[in-house]
């Protein structure tokens, strides 16, 4: 029988797997419904499905750890990534260039990931404590989405900015912004479409 300890330890392993996730294949740009989209946006709603899964069950403090702990293993990522560039690349290995490419582009991001991650996960798992206790523990379908819409937009507005300003001239502040909305807005149906699977995830989790 599966215990409740392998359940949480199992959740803490895709959220940090869903986090390195979003930041290393997030430079391949995908489309969707015809919008050229990130493909690491496929990964960011785990994150706060999540992080909600385990604020329902164990509360604040118990959701809090995970993002702590993600957030140690992605520095460490960051760090990891950094020295894998600037090692130096044996002479029959004729790959650095293209390498380099890839994983600055991806260092940059992963910067970014870490600063937006580690804001609006901590505002996810403040507000949904804070409409837990609003609603008296009921309606987990309310607070599951109005936690996780305004943190999605905290989350890509840091993100963006950070990752992308001026990485070349059209990358403004208004080019930007027009970058915000459509990945928002694709992050809110996410949102949605995962909240039956939030129900599953606190029933699966609590069941013995």
């Amino acid at each position: 029988m599966v215990s409740k300890e392998f359940k949480t330890d199992l959740l803490l392993g895709l959220f940090i797997g869903s986090l390195i996730l979003a930041n290393t294949l997030g430079t391949k740009i995908t489309s969707i419904f015809g919008v050229r989209m990130s493909f690491g946006i496929f990964f960011v709603p785990i994150l706060f499905l999540v992080t909600d899964i385990i604020a329902e069950v164990y509360g604040k403090k118990k959701a809090t750890s995970f993002v702590y702990i993600a957030l140690i293993v992605q520095v460490f990522a960051l760090i990891m990534v950094y020295w894998s560039i600037k090692a130096f690349p044996n002479p029959t290995w004729g790959n650095q260039e293209a390498y380099a490419s890839v994983f600055t582009a991806t260092l940059r991001m992963t910067a970014a990931s870490v600063v937006a991650f580690l804001i609006s996960q901590l505002h996810d798992v403040w507000s949904f404590e804070f409409w837990k206790k609003k609603t008296k523990g009921k309606h987990l379908w309310f607070r599951n989405n109005a936690s996780t819409i305004v943190s999605q937009f905290i989350d890509t507005t840091i993100f963006m900015f950070l990752a992308f300003y001026m990485v070349a001239p059209k990358f403004t502040v208004p080019f930007i912004i027009s970058l915000i909305i459509p990945y928002w807005l694709f992050k809110i149906a996410f949102a949605a479409i995962d909240t039956p699977f939030c129900y599953l995830g606190v029933r699966w989790l609590r069941k013995k």
